[in-house]
């Protein structure tokens, strides 16, 4: 067995959904592999960075893959996917190099990804590169209150519906906002691409009370949303969502930062009930503790927990005064 390592195509896509199922759903027990995640697109990341998406080969044929995600000065990678029929044959590893190299020519110091809690094998895979297991990851849920409610949902402003103009000035303090969340924390090729590709809607949180001309973004969220994506299903999911990061410890800025993330909360299920999508999906790393209670609160219930690993063993932005939604899946 000779397993060649080569950049993904847009013509391999279809075959890496197929084997991203397979994996999964065997490493799971489906009756059906298939079935797993089945309304739901990872491949699609390949949109974001065609040079950051790898297959691997065995005498032509793709029987793994695997796609690294830059968000600025942080980075991860997944689904990492292995063709049942080459597992403990190393293919994983050569999969997880070509991404490592891919940080390293971004010089993206900081990495960090999401797997199995309760599997040693995916946990000594990664270790291998320099990662290290932290604090556990929940991937959680919530109904959809009906857009007719008579509580009404806030809405927020949308990133599609703006001018050519506003949304360059909107990817400008976005990128300003995850700043002060992690340094050189950027989001402004996800929300490009959701917003081309039709993926969803990026929800934008303005400060009240002020001038317009004085107001400055609170918070933002990039909403997938639906079959095709990677919300699934009558789904509306929260790839990346924060708000103004500073010091947990100051009461008066938790309950600040608290408020404004559920503000933004609220908006993200006003987007998911005008589009008649049944479920609101988030994640958060459990370190995160003013963010994770706050979504207790709502009537977020946990779906799935998986562990955060790290590389270099640094929080990043899992810490108690982080105010942020993603789960690096």
């Amino acid at each position: 067995m000779a397993i060649t390592i080569r950049a993904m195509q847009e013509a391999d896509l279809a075959i890496a959904d197929h084997l991203f199922r397979l994996a999964f759903g065997t490493f799971i027990g489906l009756p059906d592999p298939q079935d797993f995640a089945r309304t739901m697109n990872y491949m699609n990341r390949w949109y974001l960075d065609p040079s950051a998406a790898f297959v691997a080969e065995d005498n032509g044929q793709i029987v793994g893959s695997n796609i690294a995600v830059n968000w600025g000065s942080f980075g991860g990678f997944g689904p990492l996917t292995v063709h049942p029929d080459y597992w403990n044959q190393k293919v994983g590893q050569q999969l997880v190099s070509a991404a490592m190299d891919y940080f390293a020519q971004h010089q993206i110091s900081q990495l960090g990804i999401f797997t199995f809690s309760n599997s040693p094998k995916h946990l000594a895979l990664y270790e291998r590169f320099g990662f290290h297991p932290r604090c556990l990851t929940a991937v959680m849920s919530k109904p959809v209150q009906p857009q007719n409610s008579q509580t009404p949902l806030q809405s927020g402003l949308r990133y599609s519906e703006l001018a050519a103009a506003m949304q360059v000035d909107s990817l400008e303090r976005c990128a300003e906002l995850t700043n002060t969340v992690f340094e050189g924390l950027d989001l402004s090729n996800e929300i490009r691409t959701v917003a081309a590709r039709h993926w969803g809607e990026t929800v934008l949180l303005e400060s009240q009370g002020s001038p317009v001309e004085n107001q400055r973004l609170e918070g933002f969220a990039i909403c997938h949303c639906g079959e095709g994506t990677e919300a699934g299903k009558d789904a509306c999911y929260v790839k990346f969502g924060a708000v103004r990061s500073g010091d947990s410890r100051r009461d008066r800025f938790a309950n600040r930062a608290s408020q404004s993330l559920a503000s933004l909360l609220q908006a993200c299920e006003g987007l998911a009930a005008q589009r008649g999508l049944s479920t609101l999906i988030c994640g958060v790393n459990t370190e995160r503790q003013g963010a994770y209670q706050l979504l207790r609160s709502l009537g977020f219930r946990i779906d799935i927990l998986g562990v955060a690993m790290l590389c270099p063993n640094q929080p990043a932005f899992n810490h108690p005064g982080a105010f942020v939604l993603d789960d690096w899946r």
